[in-house]
């Protein structure tokens, strides 16, 4: 029993390191619209393989690797704590609507998390900012999350449709 759970914990810490890394070092790629979906994928990946917990370290490691590194741009740092509540929301909201079904729970979690962005960049960015740079440094965390978030979602469907 107790050697199940031992390998059963090092399997989520694997899955969950490597999803990690693959968010990461999305952003490498320096196309939103890949890095993105690299990382939303990662984050349906992470509950659909070891849960809510690994995903929640996937959702906040990358974002603080973009700040460290680089390769956020500055103005878009203040941003990183609504990233990271907007990708918990993802995670969570995906894991709770689980049981009704993978294309229920998918679009109503990706919805949040484009919600929660939308409306904190609107806020955040418009008060620190003065006249366009807002509007473009806000319009990142708009549309393009919506557009990312079901991608990655239809990326993982795929991947697990081509599994079974």
């Amino acid at each position: 029993m107790a050697n199940s759970i031992s390998i059963s914990i090092r399997k989520d810490l694997v899955i969950t390191v490597a999803l990690t890394g693959a968010a990461a070092m999305a952003p490498l790629f320096g196309q939103q619209l890949v890095t993105g979906t690299i990382v939303n994928a990662a984050l349906f990946l992470a509950v659909l393989l070891s849960g809510f917990r690994a995903a929640a370290a996937v959702a906040v490691v990358p974002s603080l690797i973009a700040v460290v590194a680089g390769t956020l741009p500055a103005a878009m740092a203040v941003m990183v704590p609504h990233i990271m509540a907007s990708n918990i929301a993802l995670a969570g909201i995906f894991t709770l609507g689980r049981r009704f079904g993978y294309w229920l729970a998918a679009p109503i979690a990706v919805l949040a998390k484009f919600a929660i962005l939308t409306a904190s960049a609107t806020v955040v960015l418009s008060a620190i900012t003065h006249g366009n740079i807002g509007v473009a440094l806000a319009s990142m965390m708009g549309w393009p999350q919506l557009i990312t978030g079901l991608l990655g979602a239809g990326l993982v469907y795929a991947l697990f449709k081509r599994e079974k």
